[in-house]
């Protein structure tokens, strides 16, 4: 298996979360696909969790989760409805209103992109070292 995807609801979205972290793992352990390293499955599993917390707390409160194996890289690929790209900000340190995912989410990936999806929303992907 190269591909996997999955559709969570908002109504879910910590039961969502820790679905996407799960089948993460699982699609990272699927036989036949070469091995992955501890850390970088870890950074895999971090970068999904940010990434479908972002779409359900800011995107509509649904997504849909792409993952692919390369031969050298993970590709992760998250759906949304909103069309409003991610931001870097200043971390809240005192409200607990976030500013920490994306700028992570960048530091942790060899590359990030938002791309506007034709029947609206964004598709926001990065793709990190295997």
């Amino acid at each position: 298996m190269d591909m996997m995807s999955i559709n969570a609801a908002a109504d879910r979205s910590a039961i969502s979360v820790a679905d996407a972290r799960d089948a993460s793992r699982a699609f990272l352990e699927t036989p036949g696909q070469p091995e992955i390293a501890a850390e970088a499955a870890d950074t895999v599993v971090l970068v999904v969790s940010e990434l479908v917390t972002n779409a359900l707390r800011h995107g509509g409160g649904t997504f849909t989760l792409r993952l692919t194996a390369h031969t050298d890289t993970i590709a992760v690929a998250v759906d949304d409805a909103s069309p409003r790209a991610p931001r870097m900000r200043t971390p809240d340190l005192d409200g607990g209103t976030g500013g920490f995912g994306w700028p992570m989410v960048n530091r942790l990936a060899r590359a990030t992109a938002v791309t506007p999806r034709m029947a609206g929303g964004k598709t926001v992907s990065a793709v990190l070292t295997r």
